[in-house]
């Protein structure tokens, strides 16, 4: 079994993980494979699963004018603008734009 390990440099080295002479750490870089191999299938199902769901919400809530607000940049206790988290799917930089 052929892998290809990317270092922090950017270098690309092959590895055949099936000539190693010694067999517990051939069995190890084996087990460490397939480890990787099962949790890569688990990030793309959840990716999926996740790009599903975020269209099932925006179809739901297309059609959905009551619950369309203008927004402003969300500001912390000090007013400095708060950030986006990436990872999640609310906006935390927005909030609800306060009418006077």
């Amino acid at each position: 079994m052929i892998i290809t390990i990317v270092d922090k440099e950017g270098v690309k080295t092959n590895y055949d993980i099936n000539t190693i002479s010694d067999d517990g750490i051939k069995q190890e870089a084996t087990v460490i494979v397939q480890k990787v191999g099962n949790l890569q299938v688990i990030i793309e199902a959840l990716d999926f699963a996740s790009r599903t769901h975020r269209a099932n919400l925006e179809g739901l809530l297309k059609d959905r004018d009551e619950a369309i607000v203008e927004t402003e940049s969300a500001r912390n206790e000090k007013g400095q603008f708060v950030g986006d988290d990436p990872e999640t799917i609310e906006d935390e930089s927005k909030v609800a734009k306060k009418t006077t």
